[in-house]
């Protein structure tokens, strides 16, 4: 479309969505929402489940935060932990004990009481092993939670969460951990309500009804109203939420439009008051005519090619050096994405609570054939059928065009490519069923361990197969050191392993590009890329 066209046809979306258009037939939702305080976001996929202890994806993460509280929350600016069904904790000095105080008025949705017992039933939930919640590992930190998890020992009471009494949440640590208020923002330490999900099946079952509308039994700002697979999942304002009287939207629609340009234009004829993303042959257009309408803010988050380590010829580490070292990323956020993204040649984003990795996966062609050579396959003679797997989406599939064609280019090997849609995609990496995988992490909270950990040995996260004993020891005494110098030169080793051995290929850091109206207020960027929903109102 032509630009100028382009944007007329975008004023006049605008100037109905702020009801200047009294003549049209249908008001758009962005017009209708500002009179009732009713926001519709994007949501790229659709939702694996509502469940706490395994959301698929960050957008899924988001919903979710709508619909329980932890202990605390993240602040909207800064991602620092607020207090939320805690009022206030404490720490013992040697930091291997903390206490937290929670709020005699915090109900759940259909009024009983939240209680330190629901905390220790969630945590305990999660970590059961029969779950098999690939967060698990982040509430390794309690004390014999690691041990519950792995079955070495199988009484839960000896799990380090106590509640001393209904109000009281003791929580008894493996070793010192002095962001953990920060920790327990994240939505595997979200309470659940025990009764409802024993009603709908075992403590330890996935995928039951307890999570749906008329079922689901939450603690949040929000209750779930309506889910319409494939269409719109509709949150409405819980009236016993504890401090309901400052939320000020009423509800909150979330559309799983995995189709980036599709998501464009429902933003651009005023159906979307924030969406999750932007087609990169967009970004520039929209930098340079509406500004005010893009927002490419820094966030916490690496970008990275996973290489199933179990499926040959990905179990020669020489191969996954080749892979690796012949993507020229420079050119992928030059040519595709164009959203002021960083080229990653190490796992954890720079400068991440004051650690930046020294080790990297360079672009290095003869040196990227030279090892391909190594490993049986001079010129990529003779090399196996791969593929890449991503998730359906116009800049994943770019990416993977653009990877394709330089391995053909600098290695001489064909790739095919292969996508499904978001909660399928989810599920099959989970499983590893897949050669070479498009994934993201986002970091949950602010240390350089939310990246490192996930690929220990025992991380539901790690999904590649990949193990390592000296990685695995590494991570082991960074949680035991004595102060942050000693954890940090744990963690540039591990960062060398981890360009060493290439379990995968990193490719950029991200910025978040959408687009979002100046309408919405109380929603900020910020490095985890979380917005909690509760401080945020429209004002047209």
């Amino acid at each position: 479309m032509n630009s100028l066209r382009h944007f007329a046809c975008f004023g006049l979306a605008i100037a109905l969505s702020l009801g200047l258009g009294a003549c049209a037939k249908r008001a758009p939702r962005v017009a209708l929402g500002y009179r009732d305080q009713i926001i519709h976001i994007g949501n790229l996929g659709e939702p694996n489940d509502l469940d706490p202890a395994y959301p698929d994806s960050q957008q899924t993460g988001n919903i979710i935060m709508g619909l329980f509280e932890g202990l605390a929350q993240y602040d909207a600016k800064t991602c620092e932990p607020v207090p939320a069904v805690a009022e206030r904790w404490e720490a013992s000095s040697d930091g291997l004990t903390w206490t937290f105080h929670l709020r005699s008025n915090a109900k759940w949705s259909n009024g009983d009481p939240v209680t330190a017992g629901d905390f220790v039933y969630a945590y305990q939930r999660v970590l059961s092993p029969g779950l098999g919640a690939e967060y698990a590992s982040m509430l390794f930190v309690l004390k014999n939670g690691e041990e519950y998890n792995t079955g070495k020992i199988t009484d839960a009471s000896l799990v380090g969460a106590k509640a001393s009494d209904a109000h009281t949440l003791v929580l008894s640590l493996a070793h010192p951990v002095p962001y953990l208020p920060t920790m327990v923002c994240h939505h595997s330490w979200y309470p659940v309500h025990q009764a409802t999900i024993e009603k709908f099946g075992r403590k330890d079952q996935r995928g039951t009804a307890w999570t749906r509308p008329g079922n689901l039994v939450g603690n949040g700002y929000f209750v779930l109203s309506e889910w319409k697979p494939h269409q719109y999942i509709r949150l409405t304002k819980n009236p016993n939420y504890w401090d309901r009287d400052h939320v000020r939207l009423t509800e909150a629609f979330f559309y799983p439009i995995e189709d980036m340009n599709a998501e464009e234009a429902a933003f651009r004829t005023g159906q979307l008051h924030v969406t999750a993303s932007l087609p990169t042959s967009k970004v520039t257009v929209y930098e340079k005519e509406h500004p005010e309408l893009i927002q490419p803010d820094p966030f916490l988050a690496t970008y990275v090619y996973r290489f199933n380590v179990t499926k040959p010829p990905l179990n020669d580490v020489r191969v996954r050096r080749a892979l690796a070292m012949s993507i020229d990323r420079d050119r992928i956020i030059r040519a595709i994405l164009r959203g002021h993204q960083l080229p990653a040649d190490h796992f954890t984003p720079p400068n991440t609570a004051g650690f930046t990795a020294k080790a990297s996966v360079p672009t290095d062609i003869p040196a990227a054939q030279k090892l391909l050579a190594e490993a049986g396959y001079p010129g990529g003679k003779g090399f196996p059928h791969l593929e890449i797997f991503f998730n359906t989406n116009e800049a994943h599939q770019q990416i993977a065009e653009a990877i394709q064609q330089m391995w053909r280019t600098n290695l001489g090997i064909e790739v095919s490519l292969l996508n499904q849609e978001a909660k399928v995609w989810a599920d099959t990496m989970r499983q590893m069923n897949y050669q070479v995988g498009r994934f993201a992490w986002i970091g949950d909270y602010l240390d350089p361990s939310t990246f490192l950990d996930i690929m220990a040995s025992d991380s539901g996260n790690n999904q590649t197969g990949w193990k390592n004993a000296e990685y695995d020891r590494l991570i082991a005494a960074a949680k035991n050191a004595p102060d942050q110098a000693t954890r940090y030169q744990y963690f540039q080793r591990c960062e060398e392993i981890l360009a060493e051995e290439c379990p995968m290929a990193p490719i950029y850091f991200y910025t978040r590009v959408n687009l979002r109206l100046p309408s919405v207020k109380g929603w900020y960027g910020n490095l985890l890329d979380t917005h909690p929903l509760k401080g945020v109102y429209l004002e047209p």
